[in-house]
This record gives structure tokens, C-alpha cells and sequence, in this order.
């Protein structure tokens, strides 16, 4: 017996446990960085307005779903922190998609809410959507999008 290990005669010495080398390829990270990086490509040839960014496009909609939002609640409902949607508020509001007042009951809130342009800005480029998603999941089978999209959604 040798370090404890008893080996009956004959049999060859086990190799040490082979691992596989890290490989940055294989990294959930890594992957859906490459995955939003693909999406976001497609979304700036297929959305429609080459100056609307994902980001953007997501504020967009969801102030014309809710009519009205505060800056913070909207943040939440996109997933943006405060810094990241106070700068995406001040470049739609450069453009004049997006107006902003007081809120009357919290003069430290701001609401937000779709101006005339920005409303139609959201018709023109929400017809557009739908074909973002088709392009940025064509690789996989109907089953595969609705599986990925499904699995997705449990990790966000």
C-alpha cells in the first residue's frame, strides 16, 4: 500500500482527475454579453431611427404603456439605475420625445411623459420591434426561442 491507497497488482495507476482549462468562451457572462451585443447590432439596423438606442426604445414604450411615470419608477420597470436613466431622461428630452414636471404631491420627483413626437416616434418604431426579436433569435428553431426567451425570463 502506498499513501494509504491499496492497488491490487496489475491494475495501472490512476491518472490524477482531468479538468477542463477555463475558457472565457464557455461563461454565462461572457455568452450573454456576445447575445447582447448581437441583439443590440440588429436592433440599430431594424428599429428604425439610427439615434434610438435599446435603452431608449425601452424608456419610450414604457411611458407610452403607463402614460405617465416618475424617473425612478421608470428605472425600475426598464432596469436602469439612477445614473444611467438620468442620462438617457436628458437625451430624450434634448430631442423633445419626452417632457418632464414636478410631481404635486413630492416636488423631489420628476414625472415623465411621451411629448406629441415622441408619441409618434413610438408608433413608427414599435411596428419595427417584432423584427428585432425575429433577427436576433433566427438561429434557433421556434422551440429553441420560446425555451431561451422562457429561461430568460427566470434569471432577470
Amino acid at each position: 500500500m502506498r499513501g494509504n491507497v491499496a492497488r491490487r497488482q496489475g491494475e495501472p495507476k490512476s491518472a490524477a482527475p482531468t479538468t477542463r482549462p477555463y475558457r472565457i468562451e464557455e461563461q454565462v457572462g461572457y455568452l450573454l454579453r456576445r447575445a447582447h451585443q448581437r441583439a443590440s447590432a440588429i436592433f440599430q439596423v431594424t428599429i428604425g431611427d439610427p439615434n434610438i438606442t435599446p435603452t431608449q426604445y425601452s424608456s419610450l414604450v414604457k411611458l407610452h404603456e403607463y402614460n405617465e411615470l416618475s424617473q425612478n419608477h421608470l428605472g425600475r420597470l426598464v432596469g436602469m439605475d439612477k445614473a444611467t436613466m438620468q442620462g438617457v431622461v436628458r437625451r430624450l428630452k434634448e430631442r423633445r420625445l419626452i417632457d418632464s414636471r414636478p410631481h404635486p404631491g413630492d416636488a423631489r420627483r420628476t414625472l415623465l411623459s411621451l411629448t406629441l413626437e415622441g408619441q409618434r416616434t413610438v408608433a413608427k418604431l414599435t411596428v419595427n420591434g417584432p423584427a428585432v426579436s425575429r433577427e436576433t433569435l433566427k438561429p434557433l428553431n421556434g422551440a429553441e426561442q420560446r425555451q431561451l426567451l422562457e429561461l430568460l425570463s427566470r434569471i432577470v
